[in-house]
């Protein structure tokens, strides 16, 4: 017959001392809570101590970069775009030739003065001979004197148109001149409006050909600031900004002035915030997006306390919120208000001006558990 096998014993013993190291380790885990007692004060209470530092405060504000000067260039004639000899970027001198108009008809209004003023000198000529001729002829008692009147009357009128004639020309001459658009400064075209081919009428209004920046190493950011903030702005206040092209980068700037002329929309009031900018590479370019702070007021090496700090409330029963500007500190049985008079913020520290706290003191900032009815509970389990 066939040996019975025996169930190995061994394989059952490891099972069941498994099993009891399990159920070891949870009964350890949920009653050591228990056996530790409830939190201390150190324990369920988050502290920072108070310390002297730089404390800044700031006003934001975004606002749009834009070349401190921009001479529009436009021309006072009209006519069709010949030819266009700079585009975007480029760089000119004063002189330099940006366009020119077709001169056909320009130069026709030329010819046409000339050809009046030529007329009117002969008229003048003629008027000067037949003043003298009468003359010559009262002196000989053959006219009498009261006639030579009307030929110097003749005279003067010929000498008028002449001069009359002469400033046609010369205001003919002067828009054949406009016909070659010159640029009035040095610096960078940052715009331009018009092609060649295109027809300029300049009949009503000046038309706009070109935008330059004489100097694009300085800059300006037109910003508006609500009036709640504008009352602290002033000229000659510090400005640091950053721009989405270069987000690692910081820039720096001062306040040029505060424009008086509110824009109103939507009953917000706000003023528009000049401030100058160095551009020495020439990164920031007209039409960016700058993101500002405009520092109102600075403390290098203040007392401060944490703003967290001041607005702890402790949540146990029985504690009453201390009322104004306060912050807690730990004491016998839980914490206790101190009162404080503060400063300026940059929005994570605030200045303690006055109060009866010290450097090193640490002051109460949250808790690790929220209200004394918290009590730690054991559950099981059934295996």
């Amino acid at each position: 017959m066939p040996a019975r096998t025996q169930p190995a014993r061994g394989g059952w013993r490891w099972g069941r001392v498994l099993a009891l190291l399990a159920l070891v380790a949870v009964l350890t885990v949920l009653t050591l809570p228990l056996l530790r007692g409830p939190p201390g004060a150190t324990e369920r209470y988050v502290t920072e101590e108070v310390g002297a530092g730089p404390v800044s405060q700031v006003v934001g504000a975004t606002g749009a970069l834009n070349p401190v000067t921009t001479v529009l260039v436009g021309t006072q004639v009209s006519g069709t775009v010949a030819s266009r000899h700079v585009d975007y970027n480029s760089r000119v001198k004063p002189g330099d030739v940006l366009l020119r108009l077709e001169p056909t008809l320009l130069q026709a209004e030329v010819d046409q003065a000339a050809a009046e003023l030529a007329d009117k000198q002969a008229l003048l000529g003629v008027a000067q001979a037949n003043l003298l001729r009468y003359e010559g002829l009262v002196a000989r008692g053959f006219v009498a004197p009261l006639s030579l009147d009307q030929y110097r009357q003749a005279l003067a009128s010929a000498h008028a148109q002449v001069d009359l004639a002469q400033a046609k020309l010369t205001r003919a001459r002067t828009n054949l001149g406009y016909a070659t658009v010159r640029s009035p400064v040095a610096g960078v075209v940052v715009a331009r409006e018009v092609e060649v081919g295109q027809t300029v009428a300049a009949n009503f209004q000046t038309p706009t050909l070109f935008k330059i920046a004489p100097d694009l190493t300085r800059m300006q950011v037109d910003t508006n600031v609500a009036e709640a903030d504008v009352g602290a702005i002033q000229p000659g206040a510090p400005v640091s900004f950053t721009v989405d092209a270069y987000a690692d980068r910081r820039f720096t700037g001062t306040v040029r002035h505060v424009r008086l002329n509110p824009t109103i929309q939507q009953n917000v009031v706000t003023y528009n915030v000049v401030v100058d900018a160095a551009n020495p590479d020439e990164r920031l370019l007209p039409g960016m997006t700058a993101h500002l702070k405009f520092t109102i007021a600075q403390r290098d090496n203040a007392l401060r306390a944490p703003n967290a700090a001041l607005r702890y409330k402790p949540s146990a029963a029985g504690k009453q919120a201390a009322s104004g500007s306060s912050v807690y500190v730990l004491a016998e049985g839980g914490v206790a208000p101190r009162a404080v008079k503060t400063g300026i913020t940059d929005g994570r520290y605030t200045e303690l001006l006055e109060g009866d706290l010290r450097a090193g003191d640490r002051v109460v900032i949250d808790e690790t558990e929220r209200g004394s009815e918290a009590k730690p509970s054991l559950r099981m389990r059934a295996f």
